[in-house]
């Protein structure tokens, strides 16, 4: 449904998901939307264990990809945009050097704890 209102809140955006180059363009995102949502229910009527999963993260980033288009370069709409919202460079490097340091070691460490793990507990047990 937010999919569906989200290109009626503004003219820009309704100019920018129906206007005649665009809509080669963004025609994908709403064609997704439907298709993954139609898998992911599929897959929970039968029951599956990981597509739901990986289906629901495909349709949250669908979801902010449909955003994307419609808000871009704004972040506040009309008011504020990217460029304007971003921190100093040096602030964006000073991150970037902790984030390239931390994730390796955050994905290495769940990585570990999963393997120390596997096979601990078999389908069917728990408390069902």
């Amino acid at each position: 449904m937010v999919s569906i209102a989200t290109p009626f809140l503004h003219v820009h955006y309704t100019e920018r998901w129906f206007s005649w180059p665009n809509i080669i363009l963004t025609a994908p995102v709403p064609i997704a939307v439907a298709a993954v949502a139609a898998l992911l229910l599929r897959s929970l009527a039968n029951k599956w264990d990981h597509q739901p999963f990986f289906l629901s993260l495909a349709l949250f980033a669908l979801s902010y990809a449909g955003l994307g288009i419609s808000m871009f370069p704004y972040i506040v709409p009309q008011s504020i945009t990217i460029w304007q919202a971003a921190s100093p460079e040096n602030s964006q490097l000073f991150m970037l050097a902790g984030v390239a340091a931390l994730i390796p070691l955050i994905l290495g460490y769940t990585a570990w704890a999963y393997w120390v793990f596997r096979g601990k507990v078999r389908a069917g047990s728990g408390y069902h």
